[in-house]
């Protein structure tokens, strides 16, 4: 082997210790996974409020919804899951657990398009729907769809009183989406 050859496979070498490094930089940017503490978060909700992780998971588990918004229609998938959550409101209740909906998407309107997609359904108490606008949550929690037509990927995390993410499901297609029987599986194993 020539000292040229012996350079350049060192030269190699490098690279490649180089681009695992920088592989390992890019891991962070992931979305959250069981075992992972959910970092902390500060949304308004539909109604005014402003709404902290940190302080809705002291009162117990909180289920973590993340849905598309609105890319430019109101999904129906979308639609399909809260109401499937909803008609369990009583479950998640006896497991204690607060429900929050984020409803990502551009800034613009997003107040009055979270509004038509709840229109016809009623929130019982545990359930919030958290607007994101200009995708500022969404973004942190690495849950962008950045395609055209697209806002988040739809995601399920259960996340207990010390944040510790218990359960986290991130859909990489439309269909894909958590149940509220998993969802409460989950609560009962903690």
């Amino acid at each position: 082997m020539t000292s040229l050859q012996l350079q350049t496979g060192r030269t190699l070498l490098l690279a490649l210790g180089m681009l695992t490094a920088a592989g390992d930089v890019f891991a962070a940017d992931l979305p959250p996974k069981v075992g992972d503490t959910a970092a902390d978060f500060e949304l308004k909700s539909v109604s005014g409020a402003t709404v902290k992780l940190s302080k809705v998971a002291e009162a117990g588990p909180v289920v973590l919804i993340v849905l598309r918004g609105y890319p430019g229609y109101q999904c129906p998938v979308c639609n399909q899951q809260v109401g499937q959550f909803l008609s369990h409101a009583d479950k998640f209740k006896a497991a204690g657990a607060t429900v929050l909906m984020v409803y990502p998407g551009p800034s613009q309107n997003l107040g009055q398009r979270a509004d038509v997609f709840l229109a016809g359904k009623t929130l019982p108490d545990g359930f919030q729907m958290l607007l994101d606008p200009d995708y500022k949550f969404t973004n942190a929690y690495h849950l962008r769809w950045n395609a055209p037509r697209e806002t988040a990927y739809p995601s399920t995390f259960v996340i207990q009183k010390d944040r510790r993410i218990t359960f986290a499901k991130v859909s990489q297609t439309h269909g894909d989406r958590t149940k509220p029987e998993d969802v409460l599986k989950a609560l009962a194993i903690k």
